[in-house]
Formats: structure tokens, C-alpha cells, sequence
């Protein structure tokens, strides 16, 4: 119920409860990478997994084994990768 005179300029858009989380999502990651991830020059197994486009443990393991790209351990199970030695391994197989 509007107030007379009042025009409301609001636009209402409903979702889904999944829609709307995955779009959530999907702003989080964009943020993200465009102000955390762009200035931190070291990535975590997940981060490197998706700037890699690939699913498998097993071939970032294989990636890492082979001097592919530059790696650091900081404990016993925590991996971090380097940002930049991925961005150049992602454009050596293109020139591939």
C-alpha cells in the first residue's frame, strides 16, 4: 500500500531459495577474485583447482609433482600454490 503521492521506484524480483543462493554465490567468487585473489600471490588446492579448470586432485598433484607450477607447504596438509606460476602455465598450454 502506497502513501498518496508517494511513487515507489522499486522493482521486486523473486528466486527460488537455491536460485538465489547460487547467485550469491556466484557475486562471492566475483568479489573475490577481483579484490582479494587478484592482489594475494598465493592460491589454496580449490582456488588453483578452478583457475586450472579441472576437477581432480590427482592432476594438480601430478601438475605440482612435475614442476608445472610453484608450490609452497605450509603444514603437513596445507598447499598453497602460486598465482602467477599458474597464469603462465595456463598460457604456455594455450600456445600449445
Amino acid at each position: 500500500m502506497l502513501m498518496e503521492g508517494f511513487e515507489s521506484n522499486i522493482k521486486m524480483i523473486c528466486l527460488e531459495t537455491d536460485a538465489f543462493k547460487a547467485l550469491v554465490s556466484e557475486v562471492a567468487t566475483q568479489i573475490k577474485e577481483e579484490v582479494f585473489d587478484s592482489t594475494n600471490p598465493w592460491v589454496d588446492e580449490e582456488e588453483a583447482r578452478r583457475l586450472l579448470h579441472i576437477d581432480s586432485k590427482t592432476t594438480l598433484h601430478k601438475y605440482r609433482s612435475e614442476g608445472k607450477i610453484e608450490y609452497s607447504k605450509l603444514t603437513a596438509k596445507k598447499i598453497v600454490y602460486s598465482r602467477k606460476s599458474i597464469m603462465e602455465f595456463i598460457e604456455n598450454r594455450k600456445g600449445q
